[in-house]
């Protein structure tokens, strides 16, 4: 009787790894001790009762990071490191750039360039200046900004409604060419059209191509 019972039991659990193994091990209760079951699966007494013990420390020098990079996005690994010591922390740099990855936060570089303007485009004037806007549709903005990657940048164009904050179109391109712009705008404005379109005159919002699809709706610039 116990035998095919033990038996049973072990076909179930055999195959499992280590810390799986304890983790199946039955607590007082079951009909075969936990000694025993400890033995049929070949895993240390201790195993079974062991709890992990938390790093209290290595937390807390996440917290100090979290709380450093929150005050100063532009500090990298070496700047935190020197900060931590200062404090009295006894760290390296290299379990700082670790603990940032698992983190997943990195210093806020200055990127390229997204706003330059074109000298040989027209100038629009700022139509917002003491304006109050109130309703959807009624004014409409947009931007670049760039994504880093480790070998170049990823360049990120939104148009978005400036009083719902809802984003309308994006579009992703490898390079600054105005292409991309035109795309988020062809797909915003198949969803609707505002009245005005904010944007900071960057050569591509500037551009022929662009203009003449804000002027085709009456769209002021």
């Amino acid at each position: 009787g116990q035998l095919k019972v033990e038996l049973e039991w072990l076909k179930k659990n055999v195959d499992l790894a280590v810390r799986e193994k304890a983790m199946r091990i039955e607590r007082p209760g079951n009909i075969i001790p936990v000694g025993r079951q400890a033995k049929l699966l070949g895993v240390a007494r201790s195993t079974v009762y062991y709890e992990p013990v938390v790093d209290t420390y290595t937390l807390e020098l996440m917290r100090l990071i979290d709380e450093e990079y929150t005050k100063a996005p532009f500090y990298g690994s070496r700047k935190i490191t020197a900060v931590l010591r200062r404090k009295g922390y006894k760290v390296n740099r290299k379990r700082i750039q670790r603990l940032m990855r698992l983190m997943g936060i990195e210093a806020i570089y200055p990127g390229p360039n997204t706003s330059r303007a074109d000298p040989n485009h027209k100038i629009y004037p700022y139509l917002l200046r003491d304006r109050e806007i109130t309703r959807v549709n009624e004014v409409w903005g947009t931007d670049i900004t760039y994504i880093r990657l480790r070998h170049g940048w990823l360049y990120l164009v939104a148009i978005m409604d400036w009083v719902s904050r809802y984003v309308l179109s994006w579009e992703l391109s490898t390079t600054l060419e105005v292409d991309f712009c035109i795309r988020a705008l062809k797909k915003a404005l198949s969803l609707t059209f505002p009245e005005i379109f904010n944007s900071d005159q960057g050569s591509q919002f500037t551009s022929v191509d662009f203009i003449k699809k804000l002027q085709e709706k009456n769209i002021q610039i």
